[in-house]
């Protein structure tokens, strides 16, 4: 089947439509990604104990790190084959498309093999209580399996998405977070197997949509097929997707181990707050993924137009996603916030659980419209070729500031509100330096 009628056409033509209908599907796709987490949530907190749940939940910000350095390394995919595109170089496609696949299966290994091995002392870094540690320790090691089918998920799709195709990969969630929903259910409820249940759903469901993906790309008939006997490394293409990558990845990596830190402050407060927090943090990511997705567009639209040397649309690119992902985050939060209570309650039955839940909804998830204000910027800039800047910025911003806050303020002041109230001060510090960090870049960039 040819989709060459679901690309879209990135450069010429009216914006908005195709900005926002490209960026709904990478939103939903996050979306089903974080259900992943969120269903296994769910199912433990719901016919398991609070220790099962505790025991996934302070896994959270780890599978978050792990998702963030698979998804950034995909961003120097997108970008490349962006670039291609928009400059008129398509004969470079197939070059991208399959050293990105050979670079997605050493990653996955990599990824994979460490996490085998550093899962227990990663947990008792981050202070899992003894109550919880071992189930967590099998749910970890369990979920580094999937990792190899993540990054070649997240490749494929990135390749997929730099042609205006952001359909597909959503539609391969979709399957695949339905039989992650069922998998869970079956081992949880009929087989009692637990965490471990719900970490082989896990992994069952994200081999299923990685490979789906793959069967996409071998039926393409155009320079983006797949073809087995031209996986091979090109330098000067590696080079490139690494370039770009890298800088977004580290970007990921550095904002989730900010938050383990946060994770291990949590999970001093006991089971309960670590069980309360991981409730919470599964809305706030839904929501971010809203933000991120016009993010991802920026990054797409700005790397098609940049090449084609059309800076005004640029300009405009940067102008609607900041709109739509504003309004977008507004409309999801708003009911959220004022039916926490109710939200809460559907991952736990426990009143102090969900006490603490409303508590890190009401410090955080409420101020999170302030990330569109450094997300687009950056995602502007990785599609202006400046993927460095942004990534140090984060760092700084957000990553820095929020470690220094737990060992400076939350020493002093040891309560919740003050832990997650350092949050929305890191969003405001980071959208003022990325803000100004997109406004030079553009401006010498047009000189």
């Amino acid at each position: 089947m040819n989709h060459k009628d679901k690309d879209v056409d990135m450069i010429h033509g009216p914006l908005a439509k195709k900005i926002f209908f490209f960026a709904l599907p990478i939103a939903l796709s996050s979306m089903l990604q974080q259900l992943f987490n969120s269903a296994d949530t769910a199912v433990v907190g719901r016919f398991s104990d609070a220790n099962a749940l505790a025991a996934v939940g302070t896994n959270g910000e780890i599978v978050a790190l792990i998702v963030s350095l698979s998804a950034g390394l995909a961003v120097g995919v997108n970008v490349l084959v962006a670039r291609c595109i928009g400059g008129g170089k398509r004969e470079a496609i197939g070059d991208a498309l399959h050293t990105a696949i050979v670079l997605a299966l050493i990653f996955g290994a990599l990824l994979c093999g460490t996490g085998q091995l550093v899962a227990r002392p990663l947990l008792s870094a981050i202070h899992a209580s003894a109550a919880i540690i071992d189930k967590a320790v099998v749910y970890l090691r369990l979920y580094f399996l999937s990792v190899p089918f993540l990054v070649l998920y997240d490749f494929c799709s990135a390749v997929l998405r730099a042609k205006g195709d952001s359909r597909r990969p959503f539609i391969a969630l979709v399957f695949s977070g339905i039989i992650n929903v069922i998998l869970n259910l079956v081992f949880v409820i009929v087989f009692k197997m637990d965490v471990a249940g719900v970490a082989v759903a896990t992994v069952l469901s994200t081999a299923f949509s990685s490979l789906l993906v793959i069967i996409w790309l071998l039926k393409e008939q155009t320079e983006f097929r797949i073809d087995f006997c031209k996986l091979r490394i090109t330098s000067e293409t590696a080079k490139t997707i690494l370039a770009i990558g890298i800088p977004a990845a580290l970007q990921g990596a550095v904002f989730c181990v900010a938050n383990i830190f946060v994770q291990s402050a949590v999970n001093c407060f006991g089971a309960k707050a670590t069980a309360g927090s991981a409730i919470a943090v599964n809305f706030e990511y839904f929501c971010y993924y809203i933000i991120t997705s016009f993010g991802q567009a920026a990054t797409t639209f700005t790397s098609q137009n940049y090449a084609a040397g059309e800076m005004k649309r640029c300009r405009n690119i940067f102008s609607l996603c900041i709109l739509f992902s504003l309004i977008s985050s507004v409309v999801i939060i708003v009911p959220l916030v004022i039916f926490r209570v109710y939200g809460a309650s559907c991952f736990s039955t426990d009143t102090d659980v969900i006490t603490i839940a409303c508590t890190r909804i009401m410090c955080i998830l409420a101020f999170e419209p302030l990330c569109c204000l450094y997300e687009i910027p950056a995602g502007a800039m990785r599609g202006l070729g400046h993927s460095t800047l942004p990534s140090v910025l984060t760092i700084t911003g957000v990553c820095l500031f929020r470690i220094i806050w737990i060992f400076t303020v939350f020493t002093n002041v040891h309560t919740y509100q003050s832990l997650f109230i350092a949050f929305p001060i890191s969003w405001v510090i980071t959208s003022v330096l990325m803000l100004f960090a997109y406004g030079v870049t553009e401006k010498n960039l047009n000189k």
